[in-house]
């Protein structure tokens, strides 16, 4: 603990005489020995509903580049820096998570160490809520977004060495695709693709050829539709991507059959795969967690926090819970799956040549008697089969659009009032040239005269 100045709260010590972390109700004075700033009007988190954070990852970014800068910063080399918040609860937890997560990233502190640095005195932060309508009844707190932090680094979703902040923001917004790498290389979550690419009740839909190029230039090779049929698969199919229906109602849970599924088509696919039901958040981030879960060995809030980090408004209502009741089968499978796996590679060399044989020996391989024979499968849905009620899908998608037109507007009067501001310069000096000149000119002709 320190306290910067007088009259100041007491502060967390972040590194010892460098860096602090204050909840301050009243804006510090500047000191010629500190320098303190806040983030709570410039990192804020977009919400659906009553859901205020964990802020995304290109803030964790900005927020880490803007410590790190100051740091090395030859004007404060000699000053304490003070990141401060004020008195909104919501933004005291934003800005709290935004410091652990530096701890984590940055210098090496633990889950724990980072969180107890940041409970000083009495200090206490809301927890964080799902982007659901109404109620909430699961909790996600910063040490589970901490611990969610420090295995996505070990486990290598996360790395801010080849992090692209540009590309995070632009494919993130609703008007260039909507999508968020879960796991880089692995895992995309997008929002579903409509029949043609509009604009339509404030949210922007988006033909299957608006991700084709993307998705091949990132190595995507399997696609699967967790919501009714918008689009006709073939046109994923046609451009050389596997393409699976797994439906599920907007809102639910999926079954046991469909997590198998899921799980058994990833695991078995070659590169990465893109995931979407309507807005690419509640089905989308459940069934990606599971593999998670199952995969890494990561707890239900952790998965839901990592989920989050990446992709906002991700993993809804019930859905929560059902991840917690999935984790202890989960992980049970996915330490089934990995002592498998292991046998497997140390019985490879014993086993290849007889498998070898045995294709040789069989035309055509086949289960229960079936031949597996290419086949033109009907779509399992129908456009006419969507619900023709509003779905919660269909809100979330309609409630991402709105919020980032909003924040779109902003930049727009830049370039708006240089132009004005040109157009006006470009007026004055007609008059000046046209009219005022030519006067003056004749001043001083007659003055000449004389």
């Amino acid at each position: 603990m320190s306290r910067p100045g007088a009259g100041s709260a007491l502060v967390a010590e972040v590194i010892q005489d460098r860096l602090c972390f204050a909840i301050l109700y009243s804006r510090p004075k500047s000191a010629s020995n500190e320098h303190y700033f806040s983030i709570d009007n410039e990192l804020e988190y977009e919400n659906f509903y009553a859901d205020f954070g964990p802020l995304n990852l290109a803030m964790v970014y900005r927020y880490c580049c803007k410590i790190n800068k100051k740091l090395k910063s030859i004007t404060m080399i000699r000053k304490k820096i003070i990141h401060f918040t004020g008195s909104d609860q919501r933004k005291q937890a934003n800005a709290a998570f935004l410091v652990g997560c530096y701890m984590v990233i940055y210098l090496g502190r633990t889950p724990e160490d980072a969180y107890r640095i940041l409970i000083f005195g009495d200090t206490s932060y809301i927890p964080f809520r799902d982007a659901a309508y109404g109620s909430c009844n699961f909790y996600i707190t910063l040490l589970d977004c901490f611990h969610a932090v420090k295995k996505a680094m070990q486990y290598g979703f996360l790395n801010f060495n080849t992090f692209d902040l540009e590309e995070y923001e632009h494919y993130e917004r609703a008007e260039n695709g909507d999508l968020n790498w879960i796991i880089p290389d692995r895992f995309v979550a997008f929002c579903g693709p409509h029949a043609r690419s509009r604009l339509e009740s404030g949210y922007h839909q988006h033909s299957p050829e608006t991700y084709i190029p993307y998705f091949k230039t990132h190595n995507v090779t399997t696609i699967i539709r967790l919501n009714k049929r918008m689009y006709d698969a073939k046109r994923f199919t046609d451009a050389g991507f596997d393409h699976h229906d797994l439906f599920f109602a907007d809102g639910s849970t999926p079954t046991d059959a469909i997590v198998k599924e899921f799980l058994d088509i990833c695991e078995n696919a070659e590169g990465a795969i893109a995931v979407h039901c309507k807005a690419g958040l509640g089905r989308t981030g459940t069934l990606i967690a599971c593999y998670i879960m199952k995969h890494y060995r990561m707890t239900a809030a952790e998965t839901i926090a990592w989920v989050r980090i990446c992709r906002p408004g991700s993993v809804i209502g019930p859905q929560q819970q059902f991840l917690v009741m999935k984790q202890a089968s989960l992980w049970i499978e996915g330490d089934y799956f990995r002592q498998k796996l292991r046998g497997q590679e140390n019985g490879a060399h014993r086993t290849a040549a007889a498998f070898s044989r045995l294709l040789s020996g069989v035309d055509d391989i086949s289960i229960n008697g079936v031949e597996n024979r290419d086949k033109q499968e009907p779509e399992p849905y129908s456009d006419d089969e969507e619900i023709s009620g509003v779905t919660q899908g269909d809100r979330l998608r309609a409630l991402k659009s709105r919020r980032q037109s909003k924040t779109n507007t902003i930049p727009l009067t830049c370039p708006l009032a240089v132009l004005t501001s040109a157009l006006c310069g470009v007026a004055v000096w007609w008059i000046v040239c046209d009219y005022i000149l030519p006067v003056l000119l004749f001043c001083l002709e007659g003055l000449r005269a004389q």
